[in-house]
């Protein structure tokens, strides 16, 4: 099989995927007439292929996708103006201390901000599918410890951590503003009428007393 040939089979499964696909998902295609390494290699030509073009083919964590280059967000974005509601401060910075300080229990997350974590904010990001737990601490209590995920990474076009920007100083609180330089999630569920989750204290038959402080501070 000509290279040519190859590179039009790559870009239309990867045109036409519904989610990234990887080396190993792609050989397939080809019945075992091309290997790994030349794989790999058309998919580097075919991103050069794509460089004046309006997409963009990018390795995250994932696979292999082609995306929509970040200059043209501003006109597609008139394809659909209702914009889903923006999230609270308080999932920004608990998503923004996982992301940074993982692997973190909900009481590390806590003692950085300085506030009662709400119940209804990591279960937010755990069905964003942004956080999962990845274990429990070995101390009393076994709680758990919360970690990024791989469709953390797809969202934001990364393909792992070390992606991520740089924080400046020693500042515990990661610097919010480095959130708004990422690319915005393209995955994003449909937006609900339930109000996003804030820092006020949770309801008594909820609360887990022990870890309230004695006046929470709300955002």
């Amino acid at each position: 099989m000509n290279t040519v040939e190859a590179k039009r089979i790559l870009e239309a499964a990867l045109l036409c995927a519904q989610a990234p696909m990887t080396v190993p998902q792609l050989l397939p295609l080809f019945d075992g007439n091309l290997t790994a390494d030349s794989v790999k290699t058309i998919l580097a030509d075919i991103q050069l292929d794509w460089t004046q073009g309006g997409l963009d083919l990018v390795c995250v964590a994932n696979g292999w996708r082609f995306q929509s280059k970040p200059e043209l967000k501003h006109y597609l974005d008139r394809l659909n103006p209702e914009k889903p509601p923006r999230y609270s401060r308080a999932s920004l910075e608990t998503l923004a201390i996982i992301a940074y300080r993982q692997p973190v229990t909900r009481g590390d997350i806590e003692d950085i901000r300085g506030v009662t974590v709400n119940s209804l904010t990591i279960k937010q990001l755990e069905d964003r599918g942004w956080i999962e737990v990845i274990g429990h601490r070995e101390t009393v209590g076994r709680p758990a410890l919360f970690a990024t995920t791989k469709q953390f990474l797809d969202d934001l076009g990364l393909s792992s951590l070390t992606q991520l920007p740089m924080t400046e100083g020693d500042d515990e609180m990661p610097n919010l503003d480095l959130l708004e330089h990422l690319p915005e999630p393209t995955n994003q569920p449909e937006p609900t009428n339930q109000p996003e989750p804030t820092d006020q204290p949770e309801p008594p038959e909820l609360a887990q007393p022990a870890d309230l402080p004695e006046n929470p501070e709300t955002l």
